[in-house]
This record gives C-alpha cells, sequence and structure tokens, in this order.
C-alpha cells in the first residue's frame, strides 16, 4: 500500500489519503466514472487488487487477480470521459497509462466503460 502522505498515484496532486486512499479504505465511493478510473488506476499502483475487484462490475469480473509486483505503473493520462457524472448511469473514459519493469517500459490505452448501480460506480470492461 501507498504511504498516506506520499502524493496519490493517479496525478491529482492530492496526498494518497485524501484522494484515492479514502476509496481504497473504503470511507468514500466514487462520485463520477472517472474518479472510479483513477481510483482503479492508483490501485494498480499500490497493488490492491480487493479494490479493483470490488469496483469490477460482477457481469465481467474475473475469479481472481495476480498483479505483476515487478510493473511499477508512474503516469496516467485521460484523454476523454463522456456522460459518467454524478447523475448519470453510464460513463466511457478513455486514457492511457505508463509503467516500468525490469523488461522496460510500456502503457496501456484503454477506453472503460462504466455503469453506475446502487449509486455505485464499477468498472464493465475496456477496449485497449
Amino acid at each position: 500500500m501507498a504511504d498516506p502522505s506520499t502524493r496519490c498515484p493517479c496525478l491529482s496532486g492530492l496526498p494518497y489519503d485524501s484522494c484515492c486512499g479514502r476509496l481504497h479504505a473504503g470511507a468514500a465511493t466514487a462520485q463520477t466514472a472517472e474518479q472510479l478510473m483513477r481510483s482503479r488506476y492508483s490501485a494498480f499502483a499500490v497493488g490492491d487488487t480487493d479494490y479493483l475487484l470490488a469496483t469490477w462490475h460482477p457481469s465481467t469480473r474475473p475469479g481472481s487477480l495476480e498483479l505483476d509486483e515487478d510493473r511499477r505503473w508512474y503516469r496516467l493520462d485521460v484523454l476523454r470521459t463522456e456522460l459518467g457524472g454524478p447523475f448519470d448511469t453510464t460513463g466511457v473514459v478513455e486514457f492511457r497509462a505508463f509503467h516500468r519493469s525490469t523488461g522496460g517500459r510500456g502503457g496501456q490505452h484503454e477506453v472503460s466503460r462504466f455503469v453506475r448501480e446502487d449509486g455505485r460506480w464499477l468498472y464493465v470492461d475496456g477496449v485497449g
């Protein structure tokens, strides 16, 4: 897990415990699809598989999730959003995320779909 006083991996500029750390701890829930996507990126960065699985829609959620411990996520660029606001029921977030590992540098480009059910945003799937 991340040090609570360090900058949040989602690059909001806030300390982790004031940003995605609150969501990871269950003290708050994402209010928008983009906020959920950023918190999920941060969960990948800090290795929080429980949060990733909990915020994955049951229809597409894997039975388990193993993260590559060698992969260090260091940058997130949100490219666009469609809907996904506090009063919407669906949303799309397009992003690029960048990582380093012993094998070199890499990245992921994805257009992710989200739904809001019972007041909670959930990740459905993404196309890269």
